[in-house]
């Protein structure tokens, strides 16, 4: 009775290095050329797996998209979080957890606005695609706790506050017009419409 949890260990190691393998090529090659260049038989090529295989892990293009991004995004918003508790001010704070996921969404600026395009309009029954819904859920969680903070916002809904902030930090880096904008001063465009929000 004990060889069969070594088999189905070593069956779940070998997904995984097969995972972590499609995850590195793609990220590389989207990296390079940009998602737009890249095809889906380039990225198994590049991982060393079939396109059967490949498929079995993200269906479309998109899907590896949002694989290589949803890790991204939740270690800026890791980070963002950890930072933000030191901060004082309720705009500081919030700034705090926006800030890296701007950084991390403009490495590669195309990327990133496919990214945002691809968790507001993809199809939420993919799992990548629920898991990047699950870091918006999340970072809107941590915004409305900075809210509750202030008994004047609690009135106003912290919730709903939060994912309008969200609402916000999305149009802003998926914006044509911001394209050429350094992350600061994205960052700039996002935290003077919140501080109007905030009436601060």
């Amino acid at each position: 009775m004990q060889p069969a949890p070594q088999t189905l260990g070593r069956r779940e190691r070998n997904k995984q290095e097969k995972l972590d393998r499609i995850t590195a090529a793609a990220r590389e090659l989207f990296t390079q050329y940009g998602v737009d260049e890249v095809t889906t038989q380039q990225v198994a090529e590049k991982a060393d797996v079939g396109a059967g295989t490949l498929f079995l892990y993200a269906k479309t293009k998109a899907e590896l998209l949002l694989l290589v991004h949803n890790v991204k995004y939740a270690q800026a918003l890791d980070a963002g979080i950890e930072a933000a508790s030191t901060e004082k001010s309720l705009l500081d704070a919030v700034m705090a957890i926006i800030l890296p996921i701007i950084e991390c969404n403009r490495v590669q600026i195309e990327n990133g606005r496919t990214y945002l395009r691809e968790i507001v309009f993809g199809d939420p029954s993919e799992p990548h695609h629920a898991e990047a819904l699950s870091l918006t859920i999340r970072t809107e969680a941590a915004i409305a706790e900075i809210f509750s903070r202030d008994e004047r916002l609690l009135a106003r809904d912290p919730e709903k506050l939060a994912r309008i902030v969200t609402s916000i930090m999305f149009i802003s880096m998926t914006s044509s017009a911001n394209i050429g904008h350094t992350d600061a001063q994205v960052g700039d465009e996002i935290r003077d419409q919140i501080s109007v929000l905030l009436g601060a």
